[in-house]
């Protein structure tokens, strides 16, 4: 697999908006062009949302490839991520979409438990001509003292341009946890509510989910500033 190599850069700090997709679609790549008038009147479904922490588990030259679950076991899960300009909503081609998580059983790899393997549920995908970046991954599992989140990071022309954190309902939590091989970890500890990221923000960085044949499809729509 190619690696993706990223210039050095800080963070761009500032709004982000999160676009929620409408009922089964996309709203706002349905309103592409509709501009700065239509995001400040509502009618283009873009909501503000904060950057969030990197984490300690971040590592750099990510794999470029869809599948980052290396056969690891776990309830299948396909994110969908969308890219937008957050003054036009009209979705960004080309935009690399950085992400990462823990397995099934709460374990990072590059660190304790998975420092064997650094490449595990970590990769990258470039936007598709709908500002769509899409990966094949399973639903995370826990670890102690964070609620179930996944890692992302967008990057426009060598500059990250986004840090945030995407979450889950903790209903829907609930009832994959019940699941092998998540059911032989009970004892969950932090709920969305208790989390310390997520109060700062984290509603407004709610995966959309649905079933998805055997496991789940998880959406949101990302909206970026370009400069």
């Amino acid at each position: 697999m190619d690696r993706f190599t990223r210039r050095g850069s800080l963070v761009k700090l500032g709004g982000l908006l999160a676009g929620l997709a409408a009922a089964g679609g996309w709203q706002v790549a349905s309103s592409e062009g509709a501009g700065p008038a239509a995001v400040e009147s509502g009618a283009v479904g873009c909501v503000l949302t904060p950057e969030q922490t990197e984490g300690p588990y971040y590592i750099p030259k990510e794999k470029v490839r869809r599948n980052i679950t290396e056969g690891r076991p776990g309830t299948p899960l396909t994110l969908r991520l969308q890219v937008v300009n957050a003054s036009t909503c009209k979705p960004i081609k080309g935009a690399a979409v950085d992400v990462w998580h823990a397995d099934a059983a709460g374990i990072y790899s590059g660190f304790g438990q998975g420092a064997g393997n650094r490449t595990f549920m970590h990769g990258i995908q470039r936007t598709n001509a709908k500002g769509i970046a899409t990966f094949r991954t399973v639903y995370p599992g826990w670890y102690m003292g964070r609620t179930v989140h996944i890692h992302v990071k967008v990057h426009l022309g060598g500059r990250v341009v986004h840090t945030g954190q995407l979450y889950f309902p903790d209903a829907l939590t609930d009832v994959v946890y019940k699941q092998a091989p998540y059911s032989s970890r009970p004892g969950r500890d932090t709920r969305n509510a208790t989390d310390s990221v997520f109060r700062n923000g984290g509603r407004r960085s709610m995966l959309r989910v649905r079933r998805s044949g055997a496991g789940y499809l998880g959406t949101i729509a990302m909206g970026v500033h370009r400069s």
